[in-house]
């Protein structure tokens, strides 16, 4: 069964622009998959954990030494790992905070960033787990990021790609909204739509 997992992260509320546009891509996604499963995640409502000593000591326990604390403190990050290899198309609304992702988004990333779970190690290189799967990535920003001389300021787009593809994904597609008023998001968004029916209508996104 196809599978997305939408993901957001704004903390912006009824003013985000990445969270209607990933309900878009949802909405398109799921009139091209009549029979499809959507798995969705509002990061700011999963009370995500942070790193601490007691969850990076539980992540380096070999699973037949675990304590039953330990069980329980590693639960979170396994249900969000099942969810990443569940589906197999991944959209997540990432807005630009200060050149970089939504810190809950970054707190969701050290969940699942997991040796021997969603990456192993073949002859000491790194080996991503995540098979066969498409990213959609949908950012926002006051500012256009793609250009200079403000690209050396995006710390976003780089590090998604790099943590997704050491983690296998190798698919992957960034629409980006940039504008600070109403005009220039609402005329950002409009063009990520249109990109999202091209994606959608190719039959990129399955």
């Amino acid at each position: 069964m196809a599978t997305l997992l939408h993901l957001d992260s704004s903390g912006k509320g009824s003013m985000s622009v990445t969270r209607p546009l990933t309900q878009y891509f949802q909405e398109q996604w799921q009139a091209a998959n009549k029979n499809g499963k959507v798995i969705s995640r509002d990061l700011l409502s999963s009370n995500l954990q942070f790193v601490n000593p007691e969850l990076v000591q539980a992540f380096y326990t070999p699973e037949d030494k675990q304590t039953a604390i330990q069980v329980q403190t590693l639960k979170q990050s396994d249900e969000l790992i099942d969810e990443l290899f569940e589906a197999d198309t991944y959209v997540i609304g990432a807005p630009m905070y200060n050149f970089s992702v939504p810190a809950v988004l970054k707190a969701y990333l050290d969940l699942v960033i997991r040796a021997g779970k969603t990456f192993s190690y073949d002859n000491g290189a790194p080996l991503g787990l995540l098979k066969n799967k498409r990213l959609i990535v949908i950012t926002s920003s006051g500012g256009d990021y793609s250009v200079e001389p403000m690209k050396n300021f995006d710390f976003l787009e780089p590090y998604l790609r790099s943590v997704f593809g050491f983690l296998g994904v190798r698919d992957v597609h960034v629409f980006t909204a940039p504008g600070r008023d109403p005009q220039s998001i609402a005329t950002a968004s409009a063009a990520v739509k249109k990109q999202i029916d091209d994606v959608v209508s190719l039959n990129v996104v399955a």
